[in-house]
């Protein structure tokens, strides 16, 4: 890696990050599903959603805005659908087990439905489409933030919709396919990323109150220290939604299933209760219910095949299917450490000497 990286090995990485929360109050499982999702994060290359979260997620649990040690609570349940309330708990301990409950159900039903709302920060979504895979289901999951306003609609400057993250995992045998991304243009943690010296953004990836386009992650945090945490209602900018008006669609619908449909809110109007909530409403489909696994699997298989077959516009970079590159990134990081920015990797130290966590940092 580039000489600005610090590479961490992956088990050192996870070690302190579960000692951090385990210092800051969480029992050893919670500490451990925290920090095994957040590492899990880096090593599919979606540092956004990994260990840079670490000093925030404190700061949230400090300020009583997500909940160590809690149980989601099932509100309705209809057999094959059900709605389950995170009671604000951290979404590593929360989400997991809404998706544990709709592998279940379509298992014995053939499909299921699932609502969660007020779960804590869920983390990367994808993550929760592997898990359906591993029972060898398709899954469809749309998420918003209640009470987070981040992003612009298309043809607008003001924030009026959540991150909204969109994921899908499809099982076919020996490859399985995994889409997993934010409505906007990036995610929020890509700008944090990006505010710590890491990777810059697109130059189009913002937007100013007067419409001019950035790739200054000032524009969404406003002024900040080096080192230390960033608050996006400081800024007076927006993100954008990907796509124009087809990333602007995707995210209204998000907040539509994720958020009022759950009962856990849309973005805004922004209350005054202080903290942001993940809603996620999730899909659950057996192909062995469904009656066409093997034509399903067969098809599948060789579509994906064909697809991949195509000749590459950059000789260099081969055509990828959903989820090819987290696959790679996994075993790289696995192999060489995770790199992470020196900014972030010392925000995390300096939370942890803060918790009297040992570190030889």
């Amino acid at each position: 890696m580039a000489a600005e990286y610090v590479t961490v090995p992956a088990p050192a990485l996870e070690a302190v990050v579960e000692k951090i929360f385990a210092a800051a109050g969480c029992d050893g499982g919670e500490a451990n599903r925290i920090s095994t999702h957040l590492l899990g994060a880096n090593l599919a290359g979606h540092d956004s959603h990994g260990v840079a979260r670490v000093p925030r997620y404190v700061e949230w649990l400090e300020a009583g805005y997500v909940l160590k040690g809690q149980q989601a609570e099932i509100v309705t349940d209809g057999g094959c659908f059900a709605l389950l309330d995170g009671k604000f708990g951290f979404g590593q301990t929360v989400a997991p087990q809404a998706v544990e409950l709709g592998i279940a159900r379509a298992l014995q039903h053939g499909i299921a439905v699932v609502g969660l709302r007020n779960a804590g920060h869920i983390g990367r979504v994808g993550e929760y489409s592997e898990k359906a895979i591993e029972a060898g289901l398709i899954s469809v999951h749309f998420v918003n933030v209640a009470g987070s306003v981040l992003v612009a609609p298309f043809g607008g400057v003001e924030r009026r919709f959540s991150t909204a993250p969109f994921s899908v995992g499809v099982p076919l045998p020996g490859r399985p396919l995994i889409l997993d991304f934010a409505t906007s243009l990036v995610a929020e943690g890509k700008v944090l990323v990006a505010s710590n010296g890491g990777k810059a953004l697109p130059h189009d990836a913002l937007i100013e109150p007067d419409g001019q386009l950035s790739a200054d992650p000032h524009t969404l945090y406003g002024d900040y220290p080096q080192i230390g945490p960033r608050n996006p209602s400081n800024g007076k900018g927006a993100i954008r939604a990907f796509g124009e008006h087809k990333g602007s669609g995707l995210a209204f619908m998000c907040e539509m299933l994720a958020g009022a449909l759950t009962g856990g809110g849309t973005s805004g109007p922004v209350d005054a209760r202080g903290r942001i909530a993940n809603g996620m409403l999730s899909f659950y489909v057996s192909p062995r219910h469904f009656g066409t696994q093997s034509e399903f699997e067969a098809t599948g298989r060789a579509y994906v095949d064909w697809v991949m077959e195509t000749a590459p516009a950059d000789p260099a970079s081969p055509v990828l299917a959903p989820g090819d590159k987290e696959a790679q990134t996994r075993a790289d990081r696995l192999a060489h450490g995770v790199p992470l920015q020196p900014d972030t990797w010392e925000s995390i130290l300096q939370v942890a000497r803060r918790l009297g966590v040992p570190t030889n940092g």
